[in-house]
């Protein structure tokens, strides 16, 4: 899978999640990063949509966390905008539900890194010209080799 792309619309943000749901696993944690616009919550639905989930995802800005079951695997979306810190975090005790899940963090950079020994941070950016842009980046053996397609 490309570490680089150019999303020039809101479905290719999401052909970019769908592509993603390819490679997730139970007990992944993916932490979207990048300002407001930038194509998180949009990434999210995709990746929902090809897991199976059946509701809608929308953005968990105002419940903090919510749970979408029904598809391939269970997809944990969390915004961290609003947390104060990891103490917040551990309060939403989601590492109770992280082993069998996929955990989606938007905002979560610096705070969820250590619910997974691997996560996948996806830096997402929306340039002048509205187009955004996605750089996957693996931290740990496993999604390098996930990314590559070697494994």
């Amino acid at each position: 899978m490309r570490r680089e792309h150019v999303l020039p619309t809101p479905g290719d943000t999401r052909a970019l999640g769908a592509a993603l749901a390819g490679v997730v696993r139970a007990g992944d944690l993916v932490v979207l990063v990048g300002p407001l616009g930038a194509g998180k919550t949009a990434l999210t639905q995709g990746l929902g949509e090809a897991l199976g989930v059946r509701e809608p995802v929308t953005s968990p800005t105002f419940v903090i966390a919510r749970v979408h079951r029904g598809g391939r695997l269970p997809l944990v979306h969390v915004d961290a905008y609003r947390l104060g810190g990891v103490a917040d975090v551990d309060d939403l005790d989601l590492d109770a539900s992280t082993e069998g899940s996929v955990t989606v963090v938007e905002w979560g950079q610096g705070l969820v890194e250590q619910l997974a020994d691997e996560h996948l941070e996806v830096r997402l950016d929306r340039r002048d010209d509205d187009v955004r842009t996605a750089l996957l980046v693996p931290h740990g053996l496993g999604w390098e080799q996930r990314l590559d397609g070697s494994a």
